[in-house]
């Protein structure tokens, strides 16, 4: 094998691994601190590489949190597909999703926050935009009401799902406080909060 050959093969895994450990540093980092707050410096030491390794993958701080959400975001999208015969069910799934992955919803959060509201509406529009659809043809096949607007729909089942990432004093304070303190418990009563408002299709 030529030399030139096999100097490409050794070196090619340790630059991906940098790389692999920027992105995860600044998905602890972003989630943690914010957009604002995230330092380079602080993420570079936790990847174990410098500041100008960073920058030379990443042009800059705002350019590595877009590459991280919408990885976050095509991740999401996957995880938390919609069945809008079964909207109780779906809220379900969300619930689960951000259970599981408190981060990506604090990554989400500090988007909305520190962001124009165009870079973070714009990257979930056309799903949004997928899924409105979805219900309006449910709708129109007799599985939702149609007195509801789909957008309002889609809306309050994202909202319901997401209480309780949204709200953690709360939740603290319902593991100590609830007659059941069990996150089994928290998913079980936003699950019936979908149900009476959307009902499962018969």
């Amino acid at each position: 094998m030529p030399r030139s050959a096999v100097s490409r093969k050794t070196s090619n895994p340790p630059t991906a691994d940098t790389r692999q450990r920027i992105l995860a540093a600044a998905k602890e980092e972003f989630a943690r601190y914010g957009i604002a707050g995230a330092r380079v410096d602080r993420l570079a030491k936790q990847a174990r590489t410098s500041k100008e390794r960073v920058y030379a993958y990443f042009s800059s701080k705002e350019a590595l949190y877009h590459h991280i959400t919408g990885h976050e975001t095509a991740a999401l999208i996957e995880a938390t597909r919609m069945d809008p015969a079964d909207l109780p069910g779906y809220a379900g799934i969300l619930f689960d999703h951000f259970t599981a992955h408190p981060d990506h919803y604090r990554l989400i959060t500090w988007g909305r926050l520190e962001l124009a509201d165009g870079d973070t509406v714009h990257p979930m529009l056309a799903t949004i935009t997928g899924k409105v659809e979805q219900l309006r043809d449910a709708q129109r096949a007799g599985l939702i009401d149609p007195a509801w607007d789909p957008v309002d729909v889609l809306a309050l089942i994202n909202q319901i799902a997401t209480t309780w990432a949204g709200q953690p004093e709360i939740g603290a304070a319902a593991a100590k406080l609830a007659a059941d303190t069990s996150v089994g418990a928290r998913r079980a009563a936003l699950v019936t909060a979908v149900e009476r408002l959307f009902p499962r299709a018969r």
